[in-house]
């Protein structure tokens, strides 16, 4: 399944067109229910400003989780941003027979934010500590922790076998990424700034847009960085280490 992976941003035009060309027809967004602060028409005039032609955007929830019927007559399928445990809840936790539907169809996906965050096999939803060696240590500051306490990472999509962290160079999640790595014991990360995205396909890794991308690998106690601009090109790896469910380093 063709996958893009944004890291959100206000000017990501450029992103999103790689994903509207890719997806070449009709599209279907679904947009958290954040109750006074969803914003359908920012979502739609999004997709709109990229080239898409013929778009829905469904409101999704905990209790209106998507259905395959939302996907009739789509080429793509768009997940917004918002709060990345409230996506989760809707998109992965409340069922993905919508999922298996998309793959079947062999539809494009692409993921903002949140929605680029719960697209791995395992997804980093939040959180801004971890407790490592008996300490609590900071790893990202607290407005940026999704509500959550504890770095938190739990079965996402499966789209990916690397986890992710968004807004990097922005919200400064790249030393969380790092953390959730080890404690989740995945092998591969990245960390996506804003306005850039990671499109997955044919075995490759391709980073589009204005930022830069930073991919993590870890072996052990230790871990490599290195860094990614628009075209460049690396393997996707091999699939993480060992299926996660909830992960609290305590």
């Amino acid at each position: 399944m063709r996958t893009f992976l944004i890291g959100g941003g206000r000017q990501a035009d450029a992103v999103h067109e790689a994903f509207v060309r890719a997806a070449n027809g009709p599209l279907v967004a679904f947009v958290l229910d954040e109750g006074s602060d969803t914003n359908l028409q920012r979502w739609s005039e999004t997709l709109v400003t990229a080239g898409a032609t013929v778009h829905r955007v469904v409101v999704v929830s905990p209790e209106r989780p998507p259905t395959a019927a939302d996907l009739d007559g789509v080429a793509g399928v768009y997940v917004a941003g918002g709060l990345t445990p409230g996506y989760h809840r809707a998109l992965v936790a409340g069922g993905t027979e919508w999922l298996a539907r998309a793959r079947d169809a062999g539809l494009t996906y692409a993921g903002f934010s949140a929605g680029a965050a719960i697209a791995p096999a395992h997804a980093l939803v939040g959180g801004a500590r971890v407790h490592y060696r008996g300490q609590t240590i900071d790893v990202c500051d607290e407005d940026f922790a999704e509500e959550l306490d504890v770095v938190t990472v739990l079965p996402g999509l499966d789209l990916v076998p690397f986890t992710v962290d968004v807004h990097a160079a922005q919200w400064g999640t790249l030393y969380r990424l790092v953390h959730a790595l080890t404690a989740a014991n995945v092998a591969e990360g990245w960390a996506i700034d804003e306005n850039t995205a990671l499109e997955v396909t044919d075995g490759m890794v391709t980073v589009h847009g204005s930022g830069a991308a930073t991919r993590v690998r870890r072996q052990d106690s230790s871990v490599t960085l290195s860094v990614h601009v628009a075209g460049d090109q690396v393997p996707v790896p091999g699939s993480s280490d060992r299926p996660m469910s909830i992960v609290d380093t305590s």
